[in-house]
């Protein structure tokens, strides 16, 4: 099945520690994601974009001098570019706009601008339950996901930590990462490393880099003309399902299930269909639960599931190929990056990270403290 709509186009800022500005960054990603696609700034009549500033869109629109005919700058954290590609698809069906550009970047490494602390605004509803333990935001709350969980399932630390190994094992192949040449890890070395909130050590949580990415979309029909093969959007999903943890009565169960579900649902096709699975990994933790909600594996077997290579290059299951969030970047937002990474297993171009006839990629972004999921599945005809 398909929507009508493909990305055409797709590029990365920088990486790393840029020094650069979030606009500087943007414009790299945007500009380099166009010229992949044979396009120009010109052409772009379609922008949705966050974490510049309070009015993003506008902001980024003005800066390149563009007037869109449609914007979005839903703010969902790393789920926004799922769901900004849904939104474009939709305006792009309803012939709202022709072409539409998907970004983000973050200078927040170079900037210094990450904290763990003070997240939880004084007048929510949850603060008065969760400040007085000073919680580390959000790694003291994926932290409790990961604690249930072990003990629910009867599952170790050291099979978390296969998650991170073969996260490096990836990101050895792929230049562009962070850790590109740092070597490989072993689970000792995850355990081992940092203790920042139980059971999460520094080895179990994602890197604070700059970067950023950017996607084009447009209609199939135009894209026939283009210059690189159009990556078709099959189907997407989304939920939201929490603003914190304080009333979640399953920590081990995440709005993936629904939002997998309708993706997968409108694409046609089924877990086992899917060729290269790209999930946001901001913690260890984070991936077994979201390839459990997904379906592709049951409740608690995700760490069984991933033993014995299959989640490494070379295994039966290619997960988060560019190195994720855990080894290649992780600018704050990772979810647009999820996207650029299917697109370029997809057209066959990710070199020695490639996987061999992928035709289908689901895409999942996570957002907030497990409270938003977004789910696009994408696939390309061989």
């Amino acid at each position: 099945m398909s929507t009508g709509v493909a990305i055409v186009g797709v590029a990365e800022s920088d990486l790393g520690v840029t020094g650069r500005s979030i606009l500087g960054l943007q414009t790299q990603a945007v500009t380099r994601a166009l010229a992949d696609a044979g396009l120009r700034l010109r052409d772009v009549d379609g922008l949705a974009t966050t974490g510049i500033s309070r009015f993003s869109a506008t902001q980024l629109a003005d800066y390149f001098g563009i007037e869109p005919r449609w914007t979005d700058s839903t703010y969902a954290g790393g789920s926004a570019y799922e769901m900004m590609v849904a939104r474009a698809v939709q305006a792009i069906d309803a012939g709202q706009a022709d072409t539409v550009v998907v970004s983000f970047a973050s200078n927040q490494r170079s900037a210094r601008s990450r904290s763990l602390a003070g997240v939880v605004e004084s007048h929510t509803p949850e603060a008065q339950f969760e400040t007085p333990y000073d919680p580390l935001y959000p790694l003291s709350y994926y932290a409790m996901a990961a604690q249930q969980y072990l003990h629910r399932f009867g599952a170790t630390r050291e099979q978390l930590a296969e998650i991170a190994v073969a996260a490096r094992a990836w990101a050895l192949l792929n230049p562009a990462a962070f850790r590109y040449g740092a070597g490989p890890i072993t689970a000792d070395d995850v355990l081992n490393s940092t203790m920042v909130s139980s059971p999460l050590t520094v080895g179990d949580c994602c890197l604070v880099t700059d970067g950023g990415g950017a996607v084009v979309l447009t209609s199939l029909e135009r894209a026939a003309d283009l210059a690189r093969k159009p990556v078709e959007v099959l189907g997407y999903g989304e939920r939201t399902t929490n603003t914190s943890m304080t009333a979640v009565d399953d920590l081990t169960v995440t709005g993936a299930v629904g939002s997998g579900a309708d993706a997968l649902g409108r694409a046609g096709l089924t877990p086992a269909d899917i060729d290269v699975v790209e999930v946001y990994d901001s913690f260890t933790i984070t991936v077994a639960l979201t390839i459990e909600a997904l379906g592709f594996c049951g409740a608690g077997e995700a760490l069984d599931w991933f033993q014995g290579g299959r989640i490494r290059p070379g295994g039966d299951f290619p997960l988060n190929t560019s190195g994720g969030g855990l080894s290649y970047c992780h600018p704050g937002q990772f979810g647009i990056l999820l996207l650029v990474e299917a697109v370029r297993q997809l057209r066959g171009e990710a070199g020695a990270r490639q996987v061999p006839g992928a035709r289908t990629a689901l895409a999942h972004g996570t957002g907030g403290i497990m409270s938003t999921h977004a789910t696009v599945v994408l696939g390309v005809d061989r």
